[in-house]
């Protein structure tokens, strides 16, 4: 038998591999409107598979989900932030492979975490069929292949959210993004479903065949329903795969075994298959049910939620896919020079139908419709019907078929005058049952078969002609809905927003924004940007979203994408993700978790993303920090102090910058994930010196993963920062400041003081250093500081040096006092935790006391319990 888990050719797919070995992928011919035949079977011309690399390093946005065990490819599009991973690939980039995908730019819909298959477990990987059948089986993939003909079919697959991003555009829908690149083909090898089946002997009143994957999601595992004579129809071709394209299945695409669902919407093409279940009515899968369906244009969000009916009824599933066409060429953005340039443009993209059934006919036009140009079609899955061989393992035998499970590719050549004279090019394509793309859009809840007109706008500017797509997928900008629609277009006025060329009398309409409530209704709480950043980790993680603060705890088991969506959001500005992703019924649900209104402070460090470099006047800036703007300075060098701390030098504008923080203060560093935009921001208190000139130094702990818990994301994504990397900076924030002489201002208001009690741990160590430092670098103030540092171990005492050092000679008004809960043998100082006996022993209270405070939460709350206790009032304690 084939050992399944085998990545090799058969000798004559090897051959044929190499006789093509030196051609480019499979280009869509703009020449040809007829297929290529051939009556010699082992020299037809078929497409075949691009070049391929498997990705073998883990994305660095993957290493913290649960998919931490999957390479991936960078270019793909990510469309629901970093988890679930669902990606479409860049358009130009998916056309110009040709008619087969390779694995690596292949759309991807996960609805959860990717099941990790060991690769010495494929070969047993078990399914059953069971049901309503007279023989229910359990099979291995060893079996299947060494038990069962093999066949091999290109088929296309579509995700039914296909251009969903035109009807969010309009309206959002319950759905996510997707471009127009959520369309992918690729040669499956496997077994005929009908064989399995057949074999099973389905009872008398069996309809449907349930399939169920190893998935596991919030609501279950996946699965849908496809009917009983579809699957047994070997014309409809329903498959189980093992293989794409010759080699084993990806991870992201089903790795062991898929069913494969041709001219269907990709959703019935199950991944991770587990189980066949033939029964006398469609799947009772919370996925088969809620997800996958038109509902009526006129079923609101709101509506769709609050009636469950409407999600019962069957007649609104969706199973074969809607005739649909989409342009690649010009691409969007796209700029095409009138002088000295060529006369004609060779205009391409493609076209599927569903069921099965040809795209007879794709036209265009240059004038809003009124008339259409004829394309030429080219047909790549014909080639495929005049070759009767094997390949990749399995026969490929379509001379039989009638049927039609792969998109084409159309083309024409247009006098760039026509281009030059017009406002749009406007594509529609056409299937055998005459079934032909809308003009206008129908809207619907969850945002599926989207399939109107696929328009590109031509704007002329200058000399060149420059083109503009519908949309750009995800929460990347571009394309002309948004344009039309920031302008104030409504997009279903009929005239795609905007007014026809000499009608002036066509007032243009605009849109009425209809805006849910998001906030819980008297709520006044107010929170602070330091108090945000307590919850960024995945135990109470709260998120923002328009200067609203929102708790995900309670959420997390039930969200649809999962915990990590949540946990991914924790501590950070989500709004352009949230909103972008999200429907109504999703906004409805957000007051039950609103837990209060960022303050002023907050809001002006998360909403301001614009990076200052020089001064209004033109002039260098005397003082790096601004607080209303980011700055960027570019990391100089790093020292590596211990195992997990460092200190990181930053190269200010010019030698004489000051850093321009007050004493007591902190200022906020930001990071950007280079693929997702996402920023990453937290409060650092520099060790600098104040008035240090061209340089910034921030001493950090940094906070690795292990097996049991996850690390710090900024403190983490610092120490991968290659040197030269700008790092953008915020400030000054806080309400402390010291100013000299026992005189502090907290919140404003001026106090004196005459004894500080410094209690720190870890990193927290870096404001109560400033301000001691202050202190005892000025000879004539007289106020006097007790330093209480709690560490686990001697490497974990930070400043360690410098405060021995600013204490020596101070011995009159300073004391540092170090204790060790891991103390090494030979450790002088003292041992065991900060508690309430050693705060007792060492702290002066008296009226004109304060007590500095920074470390973990756990050492603040029990330091604040024991010091209240002792009888110190809540206005004697300040928490940096």
């Amino acid at each position: 038998m084939e050992d399944p888990n085998t990545f090799h050719y058969d000798k004559h797919s090897q051959h044929v591999v190499e006789k093509h070995q030196q051609l480019p992928p499979t280009p869509p011919s703009s020449e040809d409107n007829a297929s290529t035949t051939s009556t010699q079977s082992e020299e037809v011309d078929i497409p075949l598979p691009p070049p391929t690399r498997f990705p073998v390093e883990v994305l660095d946005q993957d290493k913290k989900t649960p998919d931490a065990h999957v390479p991936r490819d960078p270019r793909l599009i990510r469309l629901t932030g970093v988890h679930p991973f669902n990606v479409e690939a860049p358009l130009s980039a998916l056309f110009n492979e040709g008619f087969l995908t390779s694995p690596e730019l292949f759309y991807v819909r996960n609805h959860g975490a990717v099941p990790e298959v060991k690769e010495v477990d494929i070969p047993d990987w078990e399914f059953s069929v069971e049901g309503l059948v007279e023989r229910p089986m359990n099979l291995t993939l060893r079996q299947l292949v060494a038990e069962y003909e093999q066949i091999t079919c290109p088929v296309t697959l579509v995700c039914a959210g296909n251009r969903r991003k035109e009807q969010n555009q309009v309206r959002k829908s319950k759905g996510f993004s997707w471009g127009a690149a959520g369309v992918s083909t690729a040669l499956f090898t496997g077994v005929a479903m009908a064989n399995l089946i057949r074999k099973a002997r389905p009872k008398k009143k069996a309809r449907y065949v349930c399939m169920e994957g190893a998935d596991r999601l919030p609501n279950g595992f996946y699965g849908t329903s496809v009917k009983l004579n579809w699957v047994m129809d070997p014309n409809r071709g329903m498959m189980l795969a093992h293989k794409m394209n010759g080699e084993m299945l990806r991870p992201d695409h089903g790795k062991p075994l898929r069913a494969v669902i041709p001219g269907q919407i990709g959703g019935r093409s199950v991944k991770w298959l587990k189980r066949l279940i033939v029964t006398a009515e469609p799947s009772d899968n919370w996925y088969h049910i809620y997800d996958n369906r038109v509902l009526p244009t006129m079923v609101s969000p709101e509506e769709s939620a609050n009636d469950p009916n409407w999600w019962t009824d069957d007649r609104y599933a969706i199973y074969d896919l809607s005739t649909n066409s989409a342009t690649a060429y010009p691409a969007h953005e796209e700029q095409l020079g009138l002088v000295g340039g060529p006369t004609n443009y060779l205009a391409k993209g493609y076209a599927y139908g569903g069921g099965g059934r040809r795209v007879t006919r794709v036209e265009l036009s240059l004038d809003k419709g009124k008339s259409w140009r004829l394309a030429n079609i080219e047909y790549p899955e014909d080639r495929y019907r005049d070759a009767a061989q094997d390949l990749f393992g399995g026969r490929l035998d379509m001379s039989w078929r009638e049927t039609c499970f792969c998109w084409c590719f159309w083309s024409l050549v247009i006098p760039v005058a026509d281009l030059a004279s017009s406002k749009d090019l406007l594509v529609r394509a056409m299937d055998e049952s005459m079934n032909i793309q809308p003009r206008d859009m129908y809207w619907s809840v969850l945002g599926m078969m989207n399939n109107p007109w696929f328009r590109v706008t031509i704007s002329r500017e200058g000399d060149f002609l420059r083109f503009e797509h519908p949309t750009q997928p995800a929460l990347m900008p571009g394309g002309w809905m948004e344009r039309v629609k920031k302008a104030g277009g409504n997009l279903a006025n009929g005239y795609w927003g905007e007014k026809l060329g000499g009608e002036d009398s066509e007032e243009s309409v605009r849109e009425t924004a209809t805006e849910v409530p998001m906030k819980k209704e008297g709520l006044r709480r107010s929170i602070s940007i330091d108090e945000l950043r307590k919850h960024d980790n995945d135990n109470d993680p709260w998120f923002v979203i328009n200067n609203e603060v929102y708790s995900g705890t309670s959420f997390m088991k039930e969200h649809p994408g999962g915990a990590q969506s949540i946990i991914s959001a924790a501590g950070l500005d989500t709004t352009d993700e949230f909103m972008a992703i999200h429907s109504e019924t999703a906004k409805s649900m957000m007051p039950g978790y609103h837990i209060g209104t960022l303050d002023v402070t907050a809001q002006k460090t998360l909403s301001e993303p614009e990076v200052h470099t020089v001064s209004d006047n033109g002039e260098l800036e005397p003082m790096f920090l601004r607080s209303k703007a980011w700055t960027t300075a570019p990391l100089h060098s790093k020292q590596i102090i211990s195992s997990d701390t460092r200190i990181f030098t930053f190269r200010l504008a010019h030698e004489g910058q000051i850093i321009g923080l007050p004493i007591g203060q902190h200022l906020m560093m930001r990071l950007r994930d280079p693929v997702s935009r996402e920023a990453i921001i937290r409060s650092y208190t520099p060790i600098s010196d104040p008035l240090k000139t061209g340089y910034l130094d921030v001493l950090v702990k940094v906070y690795f993963d292990t097996t049991a818990t996850k690390g710090g994301r900024m403190s983490q994504a610092l120490d991968a920062l290659p040197i030269g990397h700008g790092v953008d900076f915020k400030g000054p924030i806080g309400k402390f400041e010291y100013l000299g002489h026992g005189v502090c201002n907290i919140s404003g208001t001026e106090r004196s003081v005459s004894n500080f009690v410094m209690i720190c741990a870890g990193s927290g160590v870096t404001p109560i250093f400033q301000v001691f430092r202050a202190v005892m670098k000025e000879k004539s103030d007289p106020t006097r500081c007790t330093v209480l540092s709690g560490n686990r171990s001697i490497e974990d005492i930070l400043c360690k040096e410098d405060l021995n050092a600013l204490a020596q000679g101070n011995e009159d008004r300073a004391q540092v006092i170090y204790t060790l809960t891991k103390a090494p043998d030979g450790w002088q100082g003292l041992r065991g935790r900060i508690d309430g006996k050693l705060v007792e022993k060492h702290c002066h209270q008296d009226e004109k006391s304060l007590v500095l405070i920074c470390g973990p939460e756990a050492l603040e709350k029990a330091i604040h319990l024991v010091l209240r206790q002792q009888g110190w009032a809540d206005d004697q304690l300040l928490f940096f």
